[in-house]
């Protein structure tokens, strides 16, 4: 059995890598423009860890592919060779860029891995450098071990997760290549999430700006101006109370265990500035939609639109506050006015429970950890849904700690990734039979 082949994790050889890694994460930290990673330097210590077993320069089995699209910000492509052709299973998703760190909210060096008992620390234990490392491991053993399998096992280290805004430049760049065309022939792992679950959701999003005009005068005449602050905020209660109407709770939602429904709410604000004792000319309301997998995104957006264009027409029907508050100025042929821009949106995924894939997940997890109980979030995890589209059987899960992601003292547990250690060896053994 591949499972027995593959033994248990070598916490020593892990450690000692994911040393390194962690070494190197104040060079991927990817924020643009100030912050962009370098994901090569994360390439060079897997290839450092995998070459002594490939067919490049060891004479092993491992084929290796180091895919750039930029400068210093490559992906790899590694290979186990199985016997039949057909047959596949891959492991995608395991990111070498972090997200920041500001070392002085931390209680430790967030740029060096640090122990304390089970625990490691620093940057991108986690998010995402612990499973690159679980993962080279496991590659590193097959090259190493070389069991006779039926399956081609492949691993996906992908540049740029964290932050899409310089396109072209990680997995969806290898897609669009056909680089991972041939893993649609057995299930896709994205090994990108936590708490060693089957994570069987997550949800898209919908960045909004609501820019709401109206006229500038002194406070002291209110009666003179038309306050977009008030209009703003009228504006956004009639439009989540028609969201909440419109999309409701859905009822699969309760099947794939979201811990929320479908929601709209603001997160930011902003207006001109100027005096305490002035309104402004106009202001905006920023926030997002988290959308359950089970809802169109088009669909929302095209009702959102719908929703200002009526609020536009119908403006002296919004409530207004006080005695002379207003949005309209019929002697100034004036009247509020309220638009709403997006950002790139994006969709959730609900996984294929009755696949496969899915299938052996479920089991390599329930005979590992013990038990079984998967679980959906309406954060997202990007890249995934646009894979599913294309007809990969994408399955998602991960063995840091979602208290810990993008968190200061971020830190994962050594027991854990040992167990997915075992997770994926039991997989590989369970799609030979």
């Amino acid at each position: 059995m591949a499972k027995d082949n593959l033994g248990e994790l070598n916490k020593d050889s892990f450690v000692a890598l994911l040393t390194k890694l962690i070494g190197e994460s104040k060079y991927v930290q990817n924020n643009p423009p100030e912050l962009i990673p370098e994901e090569d330097r994360i390439v060079r210590h897997v290839l450092d860890a995998l070459l002594p077993h490939s067919t490049t320069t060891g004479g092993g089995p491992l084929i290796l592919n180091h895919v750039t699209y930029k400068p210093n910000r490559g992906n790899l492509i590694v290979e186990y060779p199985g016997t039949e052709p057909d047959k596949i299973l891959s492991f995608v998703g395991m990111h070498m860029d972090v997200v920041t760190a500001i070392p002085e909210q931390w209680d430790f060096d967030p740029f060096t891995l640090s122990t304390d008992g089970d625990k490691l620390q620093g940057r991108g234990t986690t998010d995402c450098l612990g499973h690159v490392a679980l993962v080279t491991e496991l590659m590193r053993t097959l090259g190493e071990t070389k069991p006779n399998l039926k399956s081609t096992v492949v691993a996906v280290f992908i540049a740029s997760e964290e932050n899409t805004s310089i396109q072209g430049v990680g997995v969806e760049a290898l897609m669009k290549d056909g680089f991972l065309d041939k893993l649609k022939n057995g299930p896709l792992y994205w090994i990108d999430a936590a708490d060693k679950q089957p994570c069987i959701g997550t949800g898209g999003m919908i960045p909004w700006h609501l820019h709401v005009t109206g006229k500038l005068f002194h406070s002291g005449l209110p009666n003179k101006a038309i306050n977009p602050l008030e209009l703003a905020m009228e504006v956004l209660i009639e439009m989540q109370t028609r969201f909440y109407k419109d999309f409701p709770p859905h009822p699969k939602e309760q099947t794939y265990g979201f811990e929320t429904p479908s929601t709209m709410k603001p997160t930011q604000w902003s207006y001109p500035g100027g005096g305490i004792n002035q309104i402004p000319s106009d202001c905006t309301i920023s926030g997002d939609v988290r959308l359950t997998p089970f809802y169109n995104v088009e669909d929302v957006i095209n009702k959102l639109n719908e929703y200002v264009e009526d609020l536009n027409k119908n403006i002296e029907k919004i409530p207004t506050r006080g005695p002379v508050s207003k949005y309209v100025l019929p002697d100034e042929n004036l009247t509020g006015r309220i638009e709403i821009s997006y950002d790139e949106a994006t969709s959730g995924i609900a996984c294929n429970l009755d696949s496969r894939g899915y299938q052996v997940l479920y089991q390599a997890t329930k005979d590992v950890i013990g038990y079984v109980k998967p679980y959906s979030i309406t954060g997202m995890l990007p890249l995934v849904r646009e894979l599913q589209d294309k007809g990969f059987d994408v399955q998602t899960t991960g063995y840091g700690l979602m208290d810990t992601y993008h968190a200061d003292n971020e830190y994962c547990l050594l027991s854990d990734m040992g167990q997915g250690y075992q997770v994926f060896a039991s997989i590989i053994a369970q799609l030979e039979d």
